[in-house]
């Protein structure tokens, strides 16, 4: 859905938010599927209803200038959810891939894919592909869609690839996990916002999480909008980061 400056709120918006702006903004996009369950709809209405939330979340975070957006869309944990949901939920991501790609392409938006890609179809996995190659050159935003993702896994699987290498224990810190990890060149989020109310991680960047800092919602994801935005990222500029250091 195209987005118009009005629906964005124009400059009056982002001007609301005095301060620091991270630069990486992390979403765990949750409840879905209550949205829907509130609405005697389906479950795979409320997912549909979140894949159509996108697009305008990825236009504000524009707005504000955030330069990585970090979106978690299906974790390692929800292959046990029931074979319709999953096989629905699979299907939305490469509808909008093949509907979005063009479109994201020419307003400068770089994709990424964290998570796993073997275990989806071969055809969601040549779209995934092919939109992360079309766009690698872009520079407005990054926005990094996690799919097939989980937290443990990934750590787990950059150790294991170490290991092949055959690397010198001794050598091995902070910085080279790192470039081991999915999330290689990407900084760690400064910002997770978690929507529908629960306040936990869920096993979503639990390496570079260390230091974010955490906003909560109740409000469940296909609801997310502008003033959500922005009374997140205000949350966020009134706080005093400190990594571990004495504040000023």
């Amino acid at each position: 859905m195209a987005v118009h400056s009005a629906q964005l709120g124009k400059p009056e918006t982002t001007q609301s938010v005095q301060g620091a702006v991270p630069r990486h903004v992390a979403i765990i996009m949750d409840g879905n599927g209550r949205w829907a369950q509130q609405r005697n709809l389906p479950r795979l209405e409320g997912h549909s209803a979140g894949i159509s939330n996108v697009r305008p979340i990825i236009e504000h975070f524009v707005e504000y200038k955030v330069k990585y957006l970090t979106l978690y869309a299906f974790s390692t944990e929800n292959w046990n959810r029931p074979e319709e949901e999953v096989n629905g939920l699979i299907q939305f991501l490469a509808s909008a891939i093949q509907r979005e790609t063009k479109s994201l392409h020419e307003r400068g938006v770089r994709l990424r894919h964290l998570g796993r890609l073997d275990r989806l179809p071969k055809d969601v996995q040549a779209s995934i592909q092919e939109a992360v190659e079309l766009t690698k050159s872009n520079d407005v935003i990054t926005v990094c869609l996690a799919f097939d993702y989980g937290g443990r896994a990934e750590i787990l699987q950059a150790v294991q690839r170490i290991v092949r290498k055959g690397v010198d224990p001794d050598s091995i810190d902070e910085a080279l996990l790192s470039r081991y990890l999915y999330t290689d060149g990407i900084p760690d989020p400064d910002l997770i916002i978690r929507t529908a109310g629960e306040m936990r991680l869920s096993n979503f960047l639990i390496w570079q999480s260390a230091y974010s800092e955490y906003y909560f919602t109740s409000k469940p994801w296909p609801d997310f909008d502008s003033e959500e935005i922005r009374k997140s990222l205000l949350a966020y500029s009134q706080r005093q980061r400190r990594f571990g250091g004495i504040g000023v």
